[in-house]
C-alpha cells in the first residue's frame, strides 16, 4: 500500500520529504519577511463576515498563490483571499496567508501564514510560520509533528490550576466556560491550535474557524499525539467538491489525548 508520504513526494516530484519540506518552508519564508515589511503599518476593512482584511493579505495570498502554482501547477488552491470553493480536485493547497489579521493590523506580535496541502480533501502536510515569534510548525502523516526542527509530544499529565487553555474572542459569546486552568487569547486561530502540539497550551476552542484556518493543525496536532475535533461531531474534512467554504465554520476543540480533550469538552457550555 503506497504511504501518505510517498503520494506527496509522488505528486510534488521531490526525492525526500526534507526536501519537499525546505521547498515548502522557503515560500512561506519568503512571504513572512514580506508581511513582516508591512507589520503595523497598514490599514485594514471590514469584511462582509466582521473579519478584518488588509492589503498585506492579498499581497501574502498573490505571492504564495503564484509561488505554488509555479512548483505544482496540476494542484489547486483554496485560500481566504481568493478562491474558496473547493473544485474536487486530487492534490488541493488551502491557504490562510495571514491569519491573526486583527493582531497585525494593531501591531500584536501574534500571527503567521497557515498553508496544508490536501489528497482528495483530506490533509495530508501542514505548516504555519509565525515570524514575530519565530516559530515553524510542520507535520506530515505518518512523519511527526515539529517545531523549528524538533520533535512535537504533547503532555499527557493531568491539567493543573496554572497551566493555560486557549481561546478565540467568540468562544465567550457562544458558550459558558468553566475551566480548571488559566484561559487566555491570543488571537489567531492556527496559532492558538498549533500551541496545543508543543503544549504550551493543554488545551485551545476555536469558534468560528473557516477551513483554511484548520487544514495545516489538522496535520500537525494529531502527529503530535493530540486530538483536534469539531463540537458537532461533522467533520471539514474531506472538503466537499463544489462546496464554497465562504461562509462555513466549525466549531473546533484540541487537546493533548482523548481523556482531557473530554475533560475540557465538559466544561464548555452552549450559552443560552
Amino acid at each position: 500500500m503506497t504511504s501518505s508520504t510517498d503520494l506527496l513526494l509522488e505528486t510534488t516530484a521531490h526525492a525526500s520529504l526534507l526536501e519537499f519540506l525546505e521547498d515548502t518552508e522557503q515560500v512561506v519564508k519568503q512571504v513572512g519577511l514580506l508581511l513582516l515589511s508591512q507589520f503595523g503599518q497598514v490599514l485594514s476593512q471590514q469584511k462582509a463576515d466582521g473579519s478584518l482584511v488588509t492589503q498585506a493579505d492579498r499581497d501574502a495570498d498573490t505571492a504564495l498563490v503564484s509561488a505554488l502554482r509555479q512548483r505544482y501547477p496540476h494542484h489547486s488552491l483554496l485560500t481566504e483571499e481568493g478562491c474558496q470553493t473547493f473544485d474536487g480536485a486530487e492534490w488541493c493547497w488551502v491557504i490562510d496567508p495571514l491569519d491573526g489579521t486583527t493582531n497585525f493590523a494593531q501591531g500584536v506580535p501574534i500571527w503567521g501564514i497557515s498553508v496544508a496541502l490536501l489528497h482528495q480533501g483530506r490533509p495530508l502536510f501542514g505548516l504555519g510560520h509565525f515570524p514575530p515569534v519565530q516559530q515553524t510548525f510542520w507535520a506530515a502523516v505518518g512523519e511527526g509533528a515539529f517545531l523549528n526542527g524538533n520533535r512535537l509530544r504533547t503532555r499527557t499529565q493531568d491539567i493543573g490550576a496554572n497551566d493555560f487553555f486557549n481561546l478565540c474572542s467568540r468562544t465567550l459569546n457562544r458558550y459558558e466556560v468553566a475551566l480548571p486552568c488559566k484561559p487566555r487569547i491570543l488571537g489567531s486561530a492556527a496559532h492558538n491550535l498549533m500551541a496545543v502540539a508543543n503544549s504550551s497550551v493543554r488545551g485551545g476552542i476555536e469558534a468560528t474557524p473557516k477551513a483554511w484556518d484548520l487544514a495545516a493543525a489538522w496535520v500537525i496536532v494529531p502527529e503530535a499525539g493530540g486530538v483536534v475535533r469539531t463540537l458537532s461531531g461533522v467533520d471539514p474534512f474531506p472538503l466537499e467538491p463544489g462546496q464554497d467554504y465562504t461562509n462555513r465554520s466549525f466549531a473546533v476543540l484540541a487537546a493533548g489525548t482523548e481523556e482531557i480533550w473530554q475533560q475540557l469538552r465538559a466544561c464548555l457550555r452552549e450559552a443560552d
